[in-house]
């Protein structure tokens, strides 16, 4: 028992390889496509202000971290932070505008439609890149420290609580393989919470986890129930 307890405790502590980095810089990529081909009134300034921002903040990053993320420095962690916050209130601003198009006497309702898509899509993996930035200290330490000196959890997954379920799903916990969340698994939650408009298998543990969580399902609820409704609505006149 002490020997495996020994063996846990020192694959705990080693510092793996890193995550990879084509994921998050491939989100990234889509979002701000996405946001440059919105309708001109949907746009903050110029058309390629915003995507050329978010291009430079992710050539930097992509300087320090070009495939696996591995070190950290406050600088890049604070880059990273920005670049998500940046593709989410430029989102909301698109989101906001796009609502009050609403009140118009005849919006082109397939217009509409395609940017209230655009718009979600981009919800989904702005949210997806702060959460990914935010739990446990981020993707560098979540993958590099140690989990007595990793920071407090926002989220708890699945495989946070499975060790003590059946042996073939238990293999895969947090306790027993030492298993660490990934980009993947918070454009997952993300997906979710836009979906459903509420947490499903991930938990929001943190003030700030909630509140970042709420703050989406308002605006993906925007998107669906209201933009999305009145262009559909629009497509039968």
């Amino acid at each position: 028992m002490g020997v495996s307890r020994s063996r846990r405790r020192r694959h705990e502590t080693r510092s793996s390889a890193g995550e990879n980095r084509l994921p998050p810089t491939l989100a990234v990529v889509v979002a701000v496509l996405a946001y440059a081909v919105l309708p001109e009134r949907l746009l903050v300034g110029p058309r390629l202000a915003i995507p050329v921002a978010e291009l430079a903040l992710l050539a930097a990053l992509l300087v320090t971290h070009p495939r696996r993320l591995v070190r950290q420095t406050r600088w890049s962690r604070g880059i990273s932070i920005a670049l998500a916050c940046l593709v989410i209130a430029a989102n909301l601003v698109a989101l906001s505008m796009l609502v009050r198009t609403l009140t118009e006497a005849d919006p082109n309702g397939m217009p509409l439609l395609l940017a209230g898509m655009q718009v979600w899509l981009t919800n989904v993996i702005g949210f997806g890149l702060l959460f990914w930035e935010l739990d446990r200290g981020g993707p560098v330490a979540r993958h590099t420290v140690a989990r007595d000196r990793m920071p407090p959890a926002d989220w708890r997954f699945s495989q946070d609580e499975n060790q003590d379920t059946v042996t073939e799903v238990a293999a895969t916990s947090s306790e027993r393989s030492n298993w660490r969340p990934t980009f993947v698994d918070y454009l997952y939650v993300s997906l979710t919470n836009s979906s459903a408009f509420s947490p499903t298998d991930t938990m929001p543990l943190s003030p700030r986890a909630k509140s970042l969580m709420a703050l989406e399902a308002t605006a993906a609820l925007l998107t669906s129930l209201l933009v999305v409704a009145r262009a559909i609505g629009a497509l039968g006149h």
